[in-house]
């Protein structure tokens, strides 16, 4: 039976000043690395998408002018193995970036049972972490735009 998920999601790079990247290990897939990322649900709007992800996969109860919307999609191709959790005939996902600077040191609660582990690694790192090509290509936008 199809699922109902929305291809349209959200993903949130979480970062503190220094350019440290917090990363989640996905539970269901160890060494799965990646940063907040969820579907829009209802007539949510897309930062309340992201805002309401943060909240869920770390526990950060971010303020909404903190988020920083890129105005940046993308669209790729979802895994044959999640396409059960979308209705029947979708294939691609449409995803919009945004970031998340938070204090360093911010105290994060994986979400139980869809992370396992959580990390914060330096900019570079993190990219080469990411199974995500969306996500390795965010981050290293963000830091090469840091560093100019």
């Amino acid at each position: 039976m199809p699922g109902t998920k929305r291809p349209v999601s959200v993903l949130v790079v979480v970062h503190d000043p220094e350019l440290n990247i917090l990363l989640l290990e996905r539970a269901a897939h160890p060494g799965y690395w990646q940063s907040v990322t969820g579907s829009q649900e209802g007539d949510e709007s897309l930062r309340a998408t992201a805002l309401r992800e943060v909240g869920e996969e770390t526990g950060i109860a971010a303020p909404a002018d903190r988020l920083l919307d890129w105005h940046l999609v993308n669209r790729f191709e979802i895994f044959t193995e999640w396409r059960d959790r979308y209705p029947a005939g979708v294939t691609h996902n449409t995803e919009h970036v945004f970031s998340l600077c938070v204090p360093t040191g911010t105290p994060v609660t994986p979400a139980p049972g869809e992370h396992r582990a959580l990390r914060w690694l330096p900019w570079r790192a993190a990219a080469a972490a990411c199974f995500s090509w969306t996500n390795r290509d965010a981050i290293l936008m963000l830091g090469l735009a840091a560093t100019r």
